[in-house]
């Protein structure tokens, strides 16, 4: 099992990452809510949305989630080893960066040669040809910062690796200002385009401030492409299955932005604002431990130790259980006044917020899934198999697209968030399955004592919040929020230590030690 430091180090560094992306997404609220001032639902909005979303594949496939899962077990392998050759990894480091640089840079700029056709065929065919040409001029200034972000990503894994966490998670607070001083200073004098300007800034916030962490380490950097390293390869064979894995993702994504641009003007951006509004417990939840863990998963798969891995799992999940099942019934519950809260106000009005809202409802019940994955994955990575997790969202996309085409007329961007939903969960039971025959069981049982007792305490919140929203229909939206949150929690907390959700009291843990 593992010790005592061990645990207290796992739950002070998820604690500061929780508070880190705490702090994130209540800037991004603020740009978000600038943003809707100034744009609204609208056509503009919309390109700026469509723009990222080739340029944000890019970075995935190449220098975002694929390099993190593969660069990080093989340095800390290095780190372990200390070869004579590399003994604290710069020189490997060193390699991977200017290979990565070398082949992102080819790529960005043939993708902007060929953003017009890309953007008609591929992104956004629905969009008027105005919109779409757009579009294309906003995702060719976009891939600037993807290539900086390309630099960014690899230092933050190299801190990671290193056990340090909290610059890698303030760089995203770099990202967000960017964009909200792109959006005051430069959207008044160039409208759209001072937000990709200002998201350009920010990117070179969220490298910038990861630099001295660095020196703290001793960074030492080799103009070499480390061609001749045997670990470098390594890394190029495990990134394939991973970078199959992305590709598939973001397919998904690809086509419900393509059959949202075929609906209604608005759609696109409904769509991005619940996925938005979701993502904020869920970068908090399963994005903060995920990246906490998965540097203790790697090891411990190296050690051969099965059984802590498989009760680190099983505990993981029990605590994501307890904090996203009651953040999902808070998000539909919530979700109009938190909206009208945030983003009313400007060219977001009583029609943005409710088709955000519709949104918003079906992309909750995706919140358990997405967070759970953040986990599951790892478990798989940690053994350096990257070609299970591309089996089973293989099959997460083809349920997605069957039932995407099933649904986008009749619920809009609901049913494409719905589609999601469902097939994330159906691609985290499946590795699931798999893990409980590769690690002789997940303490399935315990899994499920916590699912039951957290949806009954829950639901509880649930009906409460319910029960004083009809009670006081009229209240304004910042106090029904308000209140109806601190109701909610409490509520939650109370039902949950009386039946019984022993994860509850790790959070003044949680808390505690990271403050």
């Amino acid at each position: 099992m593992l010790s005592k430091i061990r645990i207290d180090h796992l739950i002070r560094s998820t604690g500061i990452l929780m508070i880190a992306f705490l702090a994130n997404k209540i800037l991004a609220i603020g740009r978000q809510i600038v943003i809707a001032r100034a744009f609204g639902t609208g056509a503009d909005y919309d390109a700026f949305v469509a723009a990222f979303r080739l340029p944000d594949i890019l970075f995935l496939l190449i220098s975002g989630g694929a390099l993190g899962t593969a660069f990080i077990p093989i340095l800390s392998e290095r780190l372990t080893r200390r070869p004579e050759t590399d003994p604290d990894g710069w020189r490997l480091t060193s390699g991977v960066l200017n290979t990565l640089l070398l082949v992102v840079t080819a790529i960005a700029v043939l993708m902007a040669l060929l953003a017009n056709p890309l953007v008609k065929w591929v992104v956004a065919p629905g969009f008027s040809p105005d919109t779409q040409a757009l579009t294309a001029n906003l995702m060719r200034l976009t891939l600037i910062s993807t290539i900086i972000f390309s630099i960014s990503s690899l230092l933050g894994a190299v801190l990671n690796t290193r056990q340090h966490f909290i610059l890698p998670a303030i760089a995203p607070l770099m990202y967000n200002a960017g964009i909200m001083a792109g959006a005051f200073f430069l959207a008044p004098a160039f409208g759209v385009y001072g937000l990709i300007w200002g998201a350009i800034l920010g990117s070179l916030g969220h490298l910038l401030i990861q630099v001295p962490g660095l020196f703290r380490y001793g960074i030492r950097y080799h103009l070499l492409l480390a061609w001749d390293d045997r670990d470098l390869w390594r890394i190029a064979r495990l990134m394939g299955p991973r970078v199959l894995n992305i590709v598939v993702i973001q397919i998904n994504f690809v086509v419900m932005f393509n059959l949202a641009s075929r609906l209604n003007e608005g759609t696109v951006s409904a769509l991005d604002y619940g996925w938005d509004l979701m993502q904020m417990p869920q970068t908090i939840i399963g994005s903060a431990i995920g990246i906490v863990l998965f540097p203790t998963l790697s090891e411990l798969a190296a050690r051969g130790d099965i059984a802590t891995l498989r009760h680190t799992l099983a505990q993981t999940l029990r605590i994501i259980l307890a904090l996203s099942i009651p953040a999902m019934v808070g998000l539909i519950v919530l979700g109009r006044p938190i909206i009208q809260v945030m983003f009313e106000r400007g060219e977001f009005g009583p029609d943005s917020t409710a088709a955000v809202y519709q949104s918003l409802q079906f992309w909750a019940l995706a919140l358990i899934a997405h967070s759970a994955l953040e986990v599951v994955n790892r478990v798989f990575y940690a053994q350096k198999d990257t070609i299970t997790p591309f089996l089973s969202s293989v099959v997460s996309m083809v349920i997605n697209l069957g039932l995407a085409l099933l649904l986008y007329r009749q619920l809009a961007a609901g049913g494409l968030a719905l589609s999601n939903g469902v097939a994330v969960t159906v691609e985290v039971i499946i590795m699931l399955v798999i893990a409980h025959y590769r690690l002789n069981g997940v303490e399935a049982g315990a899994i499920l004592k916590t699912l039951l007792l957290t949806l009954v305490a829950a639901g509880a919140m649930g009906l409460a919040v319910m029960a004083f929203t009809a009670f006081a229909p009229n209240l304004p939206p910042p106090l029904i929020a308000a209140v109806g949150g601190v109701l909610g929690i409490a509520t939650y907390l109370g039902v949950g230590l009386i039946v019984g959700v022993k994860e509850i009291r790790l959070l003044p843990r949680l808390v505690g030690r990271s403050v």
